[in-house]
């Protein structure tokens, strides 16, 4: 008897999940197409921009490295 009541709170408690989780993404403001495409680029742009200067940081380091060891 312990374990069908256990059985089913879980799914009462799954249920539960579902229909706030839906409740809340109601609640959530969605950008637009435009909005989301604005936003795409500016993360690759500074993605790239971040690759840049880690790469070049990289380097740089990795050349001191090498004149204090070598």
């Amino acid at each position: 008897m312990a374990k069908s009541k256990q059985k089913k709170n879980i799914f009462q408690g799954i249920s539960r999940f579902w229909r706030e989780t839906v409740g809340e993404l109601r609640k959530v403001t969605w950008p637009t197409p435009k909005e989301a495409w604005a936003l795409t680029k500016i993360v690759l742009i500074v993605t790239v921009i971040m690759a840049a200067i880690l790469g070049l940081l990289d380097f740089a380091f990795s050349q001191l490295i090498g004149l204090l060891v070598g």
